[in-house]
């Protein structure tokens, strides 16, 4: 059963463009690999830290949304806690919104 998954990671403030769309392509291949699905990156550049994170007060900020079976998740993030460029990470699964009744389309009755 797949659910749908918002990653965020950061970037250390010293990684140049081209490195930083390398550790992202990594990261792509082996969620596409390990068979998500609807993979939405969104690059949200440098941004200041609210606190220091191993010795950094900047970092590059990484959005990624998918879908992808649970236990998929915990590869992407052992290869992040093993990666020297990633300062933090942290994924979040996403309920799936129930419609209400004023939002459930109307029946027409013939």
């Amino acid at each position: 059963m797949t659910s749908t998954y918002e990653m965020m990671y950061i970037l250390r403030p010293d990684m140049g463009e081209e490195q930083v769309d390398q550790a992202i392509a990594k990261y792509e291949n082996l969620l596409r690999e390990q068979g998500a699905e609807e993979l939405e990156i969104q690059h949200r550049g440098k941004r200041r830290l609210a606190y220091e994170i191993q010795r950094q007060r900047e970092g590059i900020y990484i959005q990624m949304n998918y879908k992808a079976p649970a236990t998929h998740v915990a590869i992407v993030e052992r290869a992040m806690r093993l990666s020297e460029d990633v300062i933090r990470y942290l994924t979040l699964k996403l309920q799936e919104r129930k419609a209400t009744p004023e939002e459930a389309p109307a029946e027409v009755e013939a």
